[in-house]
C-alpha cells in the first residue's frame, strides 16, 4: 500500500512548487525564540534549588529551538508528495509502537511520573513518544479519511457510525494507551477534539456530532472516575470557582453542589498572582517573584503564567496575537491547497496549536482544571518544541502547493 500522495495528486500531475510561506516561518520563530530566553529567566530558582549549572535549561532549549528552526527550514524546501506521507506514516507507527510497549520496558529506559511512563529515556534527553505519534495520527487520519470517508454521501446516523466505526475502535484504544497507562487525559482530549472537527469537515451527519458530544461528556467523567489523581484536581477546581458559579445558581442547589474542607488550589492561586502581579506592563523579564519557589513547573505548564508576570498583560497580548497569526496563515494555507489530505492536515495541525493554547491558558487561569498540556512554541521541553516544529516544517512545504501563494 502506497502512502505517498503522489498517487491522489488531483487535477495536477506535475505542480510547479511556489515559495513557502516564510511569514509562518518567521512567526513560528520569534515563538521559539521567547521560549529560549524565558528556559533562562523563569528557572533562576530551580536552577539553585536543584543545583544544575547556571545555563542547563537555556542551553538545552537554544539547542532544541535552534534545530526545531533548521527543521522546519529544512522541510520548508521540501516537495510535500515526497515527505507527507513517509515522515507522517512513521510518526504514526513508530510511536504508537513505542507507546505500546512503554510499560513493559525496563526501568532503565523510562523516566516514570506520577505512576506513568511517559518518556523514553536517550542518552542527554529523554523523548514524549505522545507528541510525535499526535502528528502520526491526524495525517493518518487525513489520508484515511480522503480514501474512505470524504467521497461518501452522508447516509444517516446509522450508516455514517458503519462508516466510521473503525476510526472509534481505534481512538478507544489510544483512548486506553495514553489515558489510562500514561494518565495524560489533557492528550486524549486535543486529539479526541480534532477526530471531531475532521469528522466535520468530512461532511457527515449532523446527528452523529450530537452522539459523539454525548458519549465524548460520559467518556470525559468516565476517566476522571477512574483516576483518584484527575478527582483531586477537579475537587482543586472546585474548590476555587464553587462559590462564583453557585452565586448565580438557585438555592436549592448550594446542599448538592457545595463541598467543604476542599483541597487548595495552590498552583492555580500562584499562578493567577502572578498574572496580577504582571500588571499592564510587566515586572520586567527576569524579575518575576513567582518563580521563586512559589510555583513549580512554571517554565513548562505554568510559561504563561510566568511570562505575564515579566511581561505583562500586554506581553500576553503580543503572544496571543503571534498564536492567533499562526493560525490564521495555516488556514489560510488549508483554503488554497487542493489535495484533500494537504487541505485535512493543514487544518489537524492548526486545531492541535488552537486546542493546546485554550487548555493551558484556560487551566492556568482557573477556568478549567489543569490538564498539563505544553504551550506551543514556548513551554521549555524538547519533545513538544520537535514535534511541532516537525509539524509547522510539513505545513511550510504543503504551502508551496497553494493555487496562488500569498504574501505578507
Amino acid at each position: 500500500m502506497n502512502f505517498s500522495e503522489n498517487n491522489i495528486k488531483q487535477n495536477n500531475n506535475n505542480p510547479i512548487l511556489a515559495q513557502a510561506d516564510y511569514s509562518l516561518f518567521i512567526l513560528v520563530s520569534i515563538l521559539v525564540i521567547m521560549s529560549m530566553i524565558f528556559s533562562y529567566s523563569l528557572t533562576v530558582y530551580t536552577v539553585e534549588f536543584f543545583g544544575y549549572e547556571k545555563y542547563h535549561f537555556f542551553l538545552r532549549q537554544f539547542v532544541v529551538g535552534v534545530a526545531s528552526i533548521f527543521i522546519m527550514w529544512y522541510l520548508s524546501k521540501k516537495d510535500p508528495s515526497k515527505i507527507l506521507g513517509k515522515i507522517g506514516m512513521f510518526c504514526f507507527v513508530f510511536f504508537f509502537t513505542l507507546m505500546v510497549v512503554m510499560p513493559v520496558l525496563p526501568g532503565f529506559l523510562v523516566t516514570e511520573s506520577g505512576g506513568a511512563n511517559r518518556w523514553i529515556r536517550l542518552p542527554g534527553f529523554s523523548l514524549s513518544p505522545v507528541e510525535f505519534f499526535k502528528i502520526g495520527f491526524v495525517y493518518f487520519i487525513s489520508w484515511s479519511f480522503n480514501r474512505k470517508v470524504l467521497n461518501q454521501p452522508k447516509k444517516g446516523l446509522i450508516g455514517d457510525t458503519i462508516i466510521l466505526a473503525p476510526y472509534f475502535l481505534f481512538f478507544m484504544i489510544v483512548v486506553f494507551i495514553i489515558a489510562f497507562l500514561q494518565k495524560d487525559l489533557g492528550q486524549v482530549v486535543l486529539l479526541g477534539a480534532i477526530l471531531v472537527v475532521l469528522i466535520i469537515f468530512a461532511n457527515r451527519s449532523f446527528k452523529i456530532f450530537l452522539a459523539l458530544g454525548g458519549l465524548a461528556v460520559i467518556g470525559v467523567v468516565g476517566l476522571i472516575i477512574a483516576a483518584p489523581h484527575r478527582i483531586k484536581r477537579i475537587h482543586s477546581w472546585w474548590s476555587m470557582v464553587q462559590d462564583g458559579i453557585l452565586s448565580v445558581l438557585p438555592s436549592s442547589f448550594e446542599t448538592y453542589l457545595r463541598i467543604d474542607d476542599l483541597p487548595e488550589p495552590y498552583q492555580v492561586s500562584y499562578s493567577l498572582k502572578a498574572i496580577n502581579n504582571g500588571g499592564f506592563f510587566g515586572q520586567g523579564i527576569g524579575l518575576g517573584d513567582v518563580k521563586l519557589g512559589f510555583l513549580s513547573e512554571v517554565h513548562t505548564d505554568f510559561v504563561l503564567a510566568g511570562i505575564t508576570e515579566e511581561l505583562g498583560l500586554l506581553g500576553l497580548a503580543f503572544i496571543s496575537f503571534i498564536i492567533l497569526m499562526i493560525i490564521w496563515r495555516i488556514f489560510k494555507i488549508s483554503r488554497r491547497v487542493e489535495n484533500n489530505i494537504y487541505h485535512l492536515f493543514t487544518v489537524s495541525v492548526a486545531l492541535m496549536i488552537i486546542v493546546a493554547f485554550i487548555i493551558n491558558s484556560y487551566g492556568i487561569s482557573g477556568m478549567i482544571p489543569i490538564k498539563g498540556i505544553a504551550v506551543p512554541f514556548l513551554s521549555y521541553g524538547g519533545s513538544s518544541m520537535l514535534a511541532m516544529s516537525i509539524a509547522i516544517g510539513l505545513v511550510l512545504s504543503i504551502s508551496r502547493t497553494m493555487k496562488s501563494n500569498f504574501k505578507g
